[in-house]
């Protein structure tokens, strides 16, 4: 098996050499390299198990049993994934850099093998994600690099269980594996929000059908968490249509940035009596305030949540049956990029 996966990934550096360009030659070639450290130092989960102490061994136990309960009730890929563990020696596994103009909220994209174009570049040195963003800076984008706990080859291989994932305690973990997982059941080339937000919507959603049936005391906590996640969505998505509206005005690039910068301050203003009225004080993203705000961050966030309005409000109409969820958007996933969530959950009831 080893074997094989050094031969598919080789193949990938041949193609990706095949593209041309010598910064492309050097992206694929971390890329290769990266990921193949990671899969030649998995081991089966029922393994590390065996020599594991406290926590992570109930951790990779309760791995075992979400990843069924995925298969089973969520139908999520029963595929060679998330059966084996990584003991990962850094922070993340990738760090992800993205890009935005610097009067603009839409995200650059790039485009690979495997996955197709995405709203983000990863590189697994966080050296090498910063001297990019930093090359991109210097052709006046703005830019943003945070390290990613997991990442998805879309079951092309058996992608692993990270430290990363486990970090933050079950029920984050939960959310993870089921978002992975939702990778893995649909993706579609070159749409980066749908596909985020569906994942997100469905790691989501399983983790709170997961947790009213093994853990129900904690369910009150979690949806307060989700409830801050989409109240801070909804402030994001406001603040990129005001500075939407600014970029799009027939003035000086001086007043453009005095205006914006007007923008971001009222966010943070809006963000301070959000968390102090509305959360009792909880700091749910005072971190995410300690890097500058800017455009790549907006569009870094945003991507992981705009479309989930739309979707929720299609599962809503699916009775919650994920089944049927999935299948109708695979109707419309594969009609071309930006996916069009539909209103309705059969085809005869739209219009």
């Amino acid at each position: 098996m080893r074997r094989s996966l050094i031969y598919s990934l080789c193949l990938l550096l041949v193609l990706g050499t095949a593209l041309g360009g010598c910064s492309t030659v050097s992206y694929y070639s971390q890329s290769v390299v990266g990921h193949t450290r990671i899969m030649l130092a998995r081991q089966p989960v029922e393994e590390a198990i065996d020599t594991a102490t406290e926590p992570l061994r109930s951790q990779l136990i309760l791995s075992k049993q979400v990843r069924r309960f995925a298969v089973d009730e969520l139908g999520l890929p029963n595929n060679r994934s998330y059966r084996h563990y990584v003991a990962l020696n850094r922070e993340y596994p990738v760090w992800n850099v993205v890009a935005a103009e610097e009067f603009s909220i839409e995200p650059k994209y790039w485009c690979y093998l495997v996955i197709g174009c995405a709203a983000y570049r990863g590189y697994f040195k966080q050296s090498s994600a910063h001297a990019y963003a930093n090359g991109l800076a210097q052709d006046g984008f703005e830019t943003s690099v945070s390290g990613a706990s997991a990442y998805s080859t879309l079951g092309w291989f058996a992608d692993p269980i990270l430290p990363s994932m486990l970090r933050y305690g079950d029920v984050a973990f939960i959310e993870t594996l089921l978002h992975e997982m939702a990778h893995q059941r649909l993706y579609v080339n070159g749409d980066s929000e749908f596909n985020e937000a569906f994942a997100s919507l469905v790691g989501e959603e399983g983790t709170r059908r997961w947790l009213r049936q093994y853990r129900p005391h904690a369910l009150p906590d979690y949806n307060a968490r989700i409830q801050a996640v989409e109240q801070f969505g909804e402030l994001v998505q406001s603040t990129k249509a005001t500075l939407q509206s600014v970029y799009a005005l027939n003035v000086s690039a001086e007043t453009k940035r005095r205006q914006k910068q007007l923008a971001l301050t009222q966010m943070q203003q809006e963000y301070a009596r959000m968390r102090d009225e509305q959360w009792n004080g909880k700091p749910w993203f005072d971190n995410w305030f300690r890097q500058p705000v800017n455009n790549a961050r907006l569009a870094g966030f945003s991507t992981y949540r705009a479309k989930i309005p739309m979707l929720s409000q299609l599962l809503i109409k699916c009775a919650g049956d994920l089944a049927r969820f999935y299948q109708r958007l695979e109707q419309v996933a594969f009609e071309g990029h930006d996916v069009v969530v539909p209103t309705q959950c059969d085809r005869h009831d739209e219009g």
